[in-house]
């Protein structure tokens, strides 16, 4: 699934040079880019919980600031396992909207039956112990959601451990790309449009600031910062500081000019009833400044038949979102094409991200972040290391409730804002899977179009008529109601589906396109050098994988290490090393380097060395 990559080299990053300001300079950077996504990473949740919550029969009793502040706990040690033993992405990890929709129709269902017994229209059904203290509870409906999402941790650790994922994303050409992206960034827009209708003037003041910035800014540089081009080259480039902190500096440029207004006392947040719903009154400052979260202090999580059927449609529809992620993740920052057994680790960190959120009582899991992804596209920087300084600030945020609570204090129309410059391009990007197939063949044409608009029409059609899915048995209607719900699970399967059944040549179908690099049989081996940078890319640290049993190769654990050939091509590769490099992958050392094609004319090279440089900056 990871079709139309160059093949960019992974290898031969070098390390940012001994010198004290360099090294300054290198980790500041690293923490402003820490900062931007963390900026974004919490605009995401602020805007998970904000339309979850309202939609529980009963508000929680726990204060809002620890519910955000054990999602960011939970997100913090995710994004660490995934940086460190998953796909080795520089992606950040949020409750997705696939989170959203499961959790969103299984809430609507409690509370539409809290109604009905309210009101006398149904008996309450008797609970046998011990938990009729819990279902009589308050917590109930946020526990059986949490049951869910535990669920859904426990199927991504099965889809990755099985080879089920991996499998999948070598499977899917580009015509099942294309409309899966595009409809990734096309799913959020009416959360967009709900959030920029506060304040549209805020809205677009972000919008205006993100892009002149990002694009027509992006030649101006920070001249005090330098790093090597190549290693052992004279040659430097200075920081492209507008474009590489465009969403940073839109995002604190906003919020202060809203405090400023907000301390001048003018009207310039409109609620209209539809948005009132959305409060944050228990997320007071009586939070305490400290408090460590642990498994089953707000009680556990609830096993029910709805919460199991909901846990495996959120475990699908985040599966597929996060396959679509690590894709889109390495088509912006032109990485090898991802293999097998990365795929794997990565749902399966994933996964165990989700166990945690779900023993610590939060209502969503974690997944790919979207907007992380599309925002480091956006800046043209992306840094594994500032990924993970960023994942120790949402632990340090998680363990502290009245620093957390201090997100809630973003406006509303900044949510809206984020959401429109980061998903946008997500679409961007799934477009431009197009080139590589015929989209003038007839048969490619209704394929995407027939996919990308049921993909928007049935959860319309659904939200506005839920009761006409109706099968006699509650879970299957929860499972089939949160599936077709769902704009990315129903674009991938239609796509997936009609692609593989509809007969079309391989040119017609995009397999036959060097750019592709996609096996066209079963038994086809990749280019020597490709496995090489694959294994340097998204292996494990060298130090990590000497501490491995050989035993993780056998079934079911060999779906998570590379093939046969893979490890020949990397012995092959580190025994071309120096010996005292041999400690350490290539790349390994690099803190951040920014991507090239700042808009100043560059002199000409040959598209390996570019995509070369272009790829250090995740190392």
């Amino acid at each position: 699934m990871n079709g139309g990559h160059r093949g960019a080299p992974g290898a031969g990053s070098p390390a940012l040079t001994s010198c004290f300001p360099q090294k300054m300079c290198s980790w500041m950077l690293s923490c402003c880019f820490a900062l931007q996504h963390l900026a974004v990473q919490a605009s995401l949740l602020c805007i998970f919980h904000l339309l979850l919550l309202p939609t529980l029969p009963e508000e929680p009793p726990q204060a809002t600031s620890e519910l955000l502040a054990r999602s960011l706990f939970a997100c913090g040690i995710s994004t660490l396992l995934q940086t460190t033993l998953g796909s080795r992405l520089p992606l950040v990890q949020i409750p997705s909207f696939e989170y959203l929709v499961p959790a969103v129709v299984l809430s609507s269902h409690l509370s539409l039956g809290a109604s009905m017994d309210r009101n006398g229209t149904t008996v309450a059904s008797t609970c046998p112990a011990p938990h009729c203290a819990i279902a009589g509870s308050q917590a109930a409906p946020l526990q059986e959601v949490s049951g869910a999402v535990l669920v859904s941790g426990l199927v991504q650790l099965v889809l990755g451990v099985s080879g089920v994922c991996g499998w999948a994303a070598q499977h899917c050409g580009p015509m099942v790309l294309a409309p899966s992206l595009s409809i990734i960034g096309l799913s959020a827009y009416k959360e967009a449009a709900f959030f920029c209708s506060t304040n549209w003037g805020i809205a677009l003041l972000l919008m205006l600031l993100a892009v002149t910035f990002s694009q027509h800014l992006r030649s101006c540089h920070l001249p005090f910062c330098t790093w090597p081009q190549a290693q052992g080259s004279s040659m430097e480039l200075p920081v492209p500081t507008l474009r590489t902190f465009s969403v940073l500096l839109s995002f604190a440029v906003v919020c202060i000019i809203c405090a400023i207004l907000s301390h001048l006392h003018i009207p310039w947040e409109s609620l209209d009833p539809a948005m009132a719903q959305l409060s944050w009154a228990n997320s007071t400052f009586h939070a305490p400044w400290l408090r460590i979260p642990y498994a089953g202090e707000w009680g556990w999580p609830l096993f029910t038949p709805r919460a199991l059927a909901v846990g495996i449609a959120m475990a699908i529809g985040c599966s597929m979102n996060s396959v679509g992620c690590y894709v889109l993740c390495g088509r912006l920052l032109r990485a090898p094409r991802l293999p097998s057994h990365a795929c794997n680790r990565g749902l399966c960190m994933e996964g165990l991200g989700s166990l945690l959120a779900g023993l610590l009582g939060t209502p969503g899991g974690t997944a790919a972040s979207i907007a992380n992804a599309c925002a480091t596209g956006l800046t043209q920087t992306g840094s594994r290391f500032s990924v993970q300084i960023s994942a120790l600030a949402c632990v340090v945020l998680g363990l502290s409730p009245r620093l957390a609570g201090l997100l809630t204090r973003i406006p509303l129309a900044v949510h809206g804002g984020v959401l429109c410059v980061t998903y946008a391009v997500a679409v961007g990007t799934g477009i431009s899977y197009f080139q590589y197939a015929d989209i003038d063949s007839g048969r490619n044409i209704f394929i995407v179009g027939f996919a990308m608009f049921m993909a928007l029409l049935v959860p319309r059609w659904l939200s506005a008529s839920p009761a006409h899915l109706v099968t006699g048995w509650v879970p299957l209607d929860l499972l089939f109601l949160s599936l077709l719900m769902m704009p990315v699970f129903l674009t991938g399967f239609l796509s997936f589906f009609m692609e593989n059944t509809v007969s079309g040549t391989l040119e017609e179908r995009g397999l036959l396109s060097d750019l592709m690099l996609l096996k066209a049989g079963a038994g086809a081996r990749r280019p020597r050098g490709e496995r090489g940078e694959a294994s340097q890319v998204y292996e494990l640290p060298a130090g990590l994988r000497r501490l491995l049993p050989s035993s993780c190769k056998a079934f079911p654990c060999c779906f998570l290490c590379p093939g046969s050939e893979e490890e020949e091509e990397e012995e092959e590769e580190e025994g071309s090393h120096d010996p005292e490099e041999g400690t350490a992958a290539p790349g390994e050392g690099t803190h951040l380097l920014p991507r090239p094609g700042s808009g100043e004319p560059q002199p000409l090279r040959r598209t390996s060395e570019m995509e070369m440089s272009i790829w250090q900056s995740v190392a």
